[in-house]
């Protein structure tokens, strides 16, 4: 599948495409995001498992993490089909309380203790700064014109923050993503077979802040079948 990095920017908004789009692709989101997260499942057995059926040679623990990702995108796509999907503490939380459900020390709040970020000397801010930080970023959009450039930077200051006790690139694939179809957009994918790539291009932003290489390295995840499949 060939990527594209600039020819995005031609596909014409249409939030019903977009969101088609990604309710299609699920469980292929669901089966990157726990293999990024080290579970190693393939993508029969989530789509198995997103169809309710217990698979064997896995805990259930790992299992119910992949649930709550795939319990997640469907309130995600619910709240953006009923308007309901912003840029907010609250959509954000409610959110982190799907995807995070017994896994996270809590869940459905932003953190109010201090975490580490293993692999970087990076220390996250205290939890005090959290939610004037939240604001920052989303105030920070407007003077972002790129809606892929707006989006990506919603990833990578969630990511950086670490605003939860954990899930947090996760979550801000989902309020990534989560921008991108509420404006027609279709939702970026980072693809499991990038991990490598990814984590290396994760450590260097928490160490320098610097945006850029995460921003190039993300939109060449957009394929150029999708970018077709909106322009028809």
């Amino acid at each position: 599948m060939t990527a594209v990095a600039d020819t995005y920017w031609q596909m014409p908004p249409n939030q019903g495409r977009a969101l088609m789009i990604a309710q299609k692709e699920v469980s292929v989101f669901v089966y990157d995001a726990v293999r990024l997260e080290g579970l190693n499942f393939t993508l029969p057995e989530i789509q198995t498992l997103l169809q309710g059926i217990t698979v064997g040679g896995h805990k259930l623990s790992d299992q119910q993490i992949a649930i709550n990702q795939s319990e997640t995108w469907k309130a995600l796509f619910q709240r953006i089909r009923e308007r309901q999907f912003q840029l907010t503490k609250e959509c954000a939380t409610s959110l982190h309380a799907i995807a995070a459900k017994e896994e996270a020390l809590e869940w459905g709040c932003f953190r109010s203790g201090s975490v580490l970020i293993a692999g970087t000397d990076y220390e996250p801010p205290a939890a005090e700064k959290l939610p004037a930080l939240f604001d920052e970023m989303k105030d920070s959009l407007d003077e972002i014109n790129d809606i892929y450039d707006q989006a990506i930077h919603i990833f990578l200051t969630m990511a950086r923050c670490q605003f939860f006790y954990d899930a947090n690139k996760r979550m801000g694939r989902f309020m990534m993503n989560g921008h991108l179809l509420n404006n027609g957009y279709p939702a970026i994918n980072i693809p499991a077979s990038r991990q490598l790539e990814f984590n290396e291009l994760m450590l260097e932003l928490y160490e320098s802040g610097e945006e850029a290489p995460m921003n190039r390295f993300v939109r060449s995840c957009l394929s150029d079948k999708i970018v077709r499949i909106m322009k028809e």
